[in-house]
């Protein structure tokens, strides 16, 4: 909320039904109590929902973002509360943005994050300049995070309710892309209290369960959406000890991850093993004690920072990181070799650090975060 009188609820010095605002709404519970409270507010709402993946089973499945059942749930939240709704159809930027690269780099022997490609290339780009050519005067979502006004302009913080965060996800948004923002539940105390504001403004969905999978995923099965996609890349080979030697054979380094011990087939062994390593070129998945899983040292590029001044102004900086969405933000220090390239090394190892996973940069001290890039390799 701005602390300016002056100003409405979305920092505008206008009253809000003078204030145009695109809503992102993909059907769930959290979008549209974004929408149905910027409209009771007085705001001159407009529902946008993206059509990114309907084909066979994501259309009929209810855990799945932007399929059928969704769009329809976000066109009745309009209908209920009287705004407009549109269905853009989205689905060939969705497969050549985020698709296509999250089948390139599965096979590369990475573990990718598809939805922060899908906010980064899609949500808060095309979608926001159609936003822009709607002529909102900002582009509203029900992300749990939290946007302040700084002493240098917009910051990002995190949500309120450290279970609901949601800034892993996020932290590719641009200042210039904050500056358009905006994410009016992200100082909520939890996810019931969102639930209860559905309740209040009457919406179907107020105890829709929330999604579990990747849209496109929408059974979990990565290495079956992968086949599909990339025919033949489930070819098979050997799992091969550190020192090269043969202890079985897979089906397809596709259905396997950095840190996986379960389901590797070569049981009988003293001590248990963990994929420590996937050679996609000589198509060996190769296993090793847990300790070879820790990690101090990453190397991290196409970094986006959100912090005061330029990146590469310090030598390093002290910080605190993730490098998986699960994991609590530990120490580390911050040391660019660019302006999108660092290493950062971390006060305690961690294990099961793989590339094709983000590595986001927190405030010590403090909810804001700094931004982040992605690990190119382990």
């Amino acid at each position: 909320m701005p602390l300016d009188p002056a100003l409405n609820s979305l920092g505008f010095a206008k009253p809000p039904s003078e204030t145009r605002v695109v809503v992102a709404m993909s059907g769930g519970v959290d979008s549209s109590v974004v929408a149905a409270q910027l409209a009771e507010e007085g705001y001159d709402v407009v529902g946008v929902t993206l059509q990114l993946y309907d084909h066979g089973a994501a259309l009929a499945k209810k855990g799945a973002c932007c399929a059928g059942r969704d769009i329809h749930d976000a066109r009745r939240v309009a209908e209920e509360m009287g705004f407009p709704h549109y269905v853009l159809d989205y689905e060939n930027i969705f497969k050549d943005a985020v698709i296509d690269e999250f089948a390139d780099s599965y096979l590369a022997g990475a573990t990718p994050v598809p939805c922060i490609r899908c906010n980064e290339r899609v949500k808060f780009k095309d979608l926001l300049a159609t936003a822009k050519d709607l002529e909102a005067d900002c582009m509203a979502t029900g992300h749990y995070i939290q946007r302040k006004m700084g002493p240098n302009g917009p910051e990002l913080h995190s949500a309120e309710d450290a279970n609901r965060d949601q800034s892993y996800f996020l932290f590719s948004t641009t200042p210039e892309q904050l500056d358009y923002l905006r994410f009016p539940l992200g100082h909520l105390p939890s996810k019931e209290a969102t639930r209860r504001l559905a309740a209040k403004y009457g919406l179907a969905v107020a105890d829709k369960p929330d999604s579990q999978d990747i849209c496109f995923v929408p059974n979990g099965n990565y290495a079956a959406v992968i086949e599909k996609l990339r025919p033949g890349a489930a070819e098979p080979g050997e799992i091969v000890d550190v020192d090269g030697k043969v202890l079985g054979t897979h089906r397809g380094v596709i259905h396997y991850t950095i840190g996986q011990r379960r389901g590797l087939g070569i049981g009988g062994l003293a001590d248990p093993l963990y994929v420590v390593k996937l050679d996609v070129d000589t198509r060996q998945v190769i296993v090793g004690p847990k300790e070879m899983l820790a990690t101090r040292k990453i190397p991290v590029r196409e970094i986006n920072w959100l912090g005061d001044g330029a990146f590469e102004d310090a030598s390093e900086r002290q910080v605190l990181v993730k490098v998986r969405s699960t994991r609590p933000p530990r120490e580390a220090v911050i040391r660019p070799i660019s302006a999108t390239e660092a290493e950062v090394e971390l006060v305690v190892p961690e294990e099961g650090v793989s590339p094709g996973q983000a590595c986001v940069f927190y405030e010590e001290g403090s909810s804001r975060i700094l931004g982040g890039g992605w690990i190119w390799k382990g």
